[in-house]
């Protein structure tokens, strides 16, 4: 493994030497005479570790470590102070100092251990973030990730309740993510560290629907040659998921609402009642307020079921999402195919964002994975895309002879997204509201992309 890197800032050229011969064997050490210097070195280089002395020339070390932890990666920050001085170290630690010792009654010995100590937490620190992100990438969190102002509503609900232990229903059609989305509310909320259990009751007779959720005793019916432990209690201390709720049957809409209200049930061939801490998530495309109304699904547990309730939009109300979206499946499907392929072509990102996704953000998932097989170059082109969207775009007039919303030959998503802004602009005479509306963003995410595109004066 690489030796981790020390800058030593010190005026006393016996200090900052005798430190460099002690700390040297074991890291790489640079020394400053002053935060001047040391300044020059962290622009040149990038340190694991700042170790400054409180007083010196010119700027002092609480100035020095101020500056290195506004830098992109700052280092690990120890400051040296004169015994007596622990007001001014802790004064220091507030303004982003991570350690202090007092030169003094300083040791070699502890000063190696409070580097070592501090190296160690931040590589842990980083090994969490990393995993964080593949935490992400594994349960498709990309496929949630929006601008348009509906995915903002929702993202700010989800912030509100995942902290909670309220009961949530999430409702939207087929292939909008209402699964991730139920991911999401359990990675933010204090269950994180246990199990999500996740049921499909479509695919369940209401036999198997009671068992799977509840569990069974050994003998409880015909071919129950052992005890089953059920869903509920699997989900003990996490959140248990239930997807497409209002496929289940009567018999268990009872059982559920009385385990809603209670928080017990009892096995399937058993009278011994068992409490569990498990948070619901339920989850349905159907409408739930006529099934009450048809009598097919219980009032009261409909209203069990909706303390919050989350409605998600279809993929063709978010606007420039599509793009966002495409563009993260295109990163995922190029790599995981070993692929080159890089960006759209304009005319098959106008045929994505023209065409009505029936399938939502599952069927663009698929679109995309699709074109990635297809594509012969490093840019996505229409004769890539499933037919469905090739035929949908020449319906809508994309054919040769018409004037495309983009203008013709190779650009980046990038380069493309700027140019539908540009477009929607001139169509509503620089009126930023009417643009924003028209391209399904917020005024504020306009304003934002007018000054990375340098359109402010547009």
């Amino acid at each position: 493994m690489e030796a981790a890197t020390i800058l030593i800032a010190d005026d006393e050229k016996t200090t900052r030497e005798g430190l460099r011969a002690a700390l040297e064997d074991r890291y790489d050490v640079y020394v400053a005479e002053d935060a001047g210097v040391a300044m020059e070195l962290l622009a040149k280089e990038r340190f694991d570790v700042l170790l400054s002395d409180l007083r010196m020339p010119g700027d002092d070390g609480m100035k020095l470590i101020t500056r290195a932890k506004a830098m992109n990666h700052p280092p690990i920050c120890i400051l040296m102070t004169a015994y007596g001085s622990e007001e001014v170290a802790v004064e220091a630690m507030k303004k982003g100092a991570d350690d202090y010792i007092a030169k003094g009654r300083l040791q070699i010995d502890e000063l190696e251990l409070r580097i070592a100590r501090a190296l160690r937490r931040r590589s842990l620190e980083s090994e969490n973030e990393t995993l964080h992100k593949q935490l992400d990438k594994k349960f498709g969190m990309e496929s949630v990730v929006g601008e348009s102002p509906a995915m903002q509503e929702v993202f700010d609900i989800v912030q509100q309740v995942a902290p909670t232990k309220a009961t949530t229903l999430i409702l939207g059609e087929s292939g909008t993510g209402k699964e991730m989305i139920a991911k999401a509310i359990h990675q933010l909320s204090p269950r994180k560290s246990k199990a999500m259990v996740t049921v499909h009751p479509a695919g369940l007779s209401a036999a198997l629907l009671e068992s799977e959720l509840f569990g069974h005793e050994k003998g409880a019916f015909t071919g129950a040659s052992e005890r089953r432990i059920g869903r509920i209690e699997q989900s003990e201390g996490g959140t248990l998921f239930l997807d497409e709720i209002g496929e289940i049957d009567a018999s268990t809409q009872i059982k559920l609402l009385r385990f809603l209200g209670e928080r017990t049930f009892e096995r399937v061939g058993s009278n011994k009642t068992i409490s569990a801490d498990v948070r619901l998530v339920a989850a349905t495309n159907k409408d739930l307020a006529q099934m009450v109304k048809d009598g097919n699904f219980r009032e009261d547990l409909y209203f069990r079921l909706k303390v919050v309730e989350i409605c998600l939009p279809k993929l063709k109300e978010r606007g420039s999402d599509i793009t966002l979206l495409a563009q993260a499946f295109l990163r995922e499907f190029s790599e995981e195919n070993g692929k080159p392929v890089s960006d759209f072509k304009p005319e098959a990102l106008e045929a994505l964002l023209g065409y009505s996704w029936p399938g939502n953000v599952r069927e663009l998932r698929t679109a995309i994975e699709h074109a990635v097989v297809f594509c012969r170059g490093s840019s996505i082109s229409m004769r890539d895309l499933p037919a469905s969207i090739r035929e949908q775009a020449g319906d809508q007039g994309l054919g040769a002879g018409d004037q495309p919303l983009l203008d013709q030959g190779k650009l980046t998503v990038k380069q493309a997204e700027k140019q539908l802004i540009v477009n929607a602009l001139k169509e509503d005479d620089g009126n930023r509201t009417k643009a924003a509306k028209r391209l399904g963003i917020s005024r504020r995410t306009l304003h934002r992309k007018l000054h990375e595109y340098h359109l402010e004066g547009f």
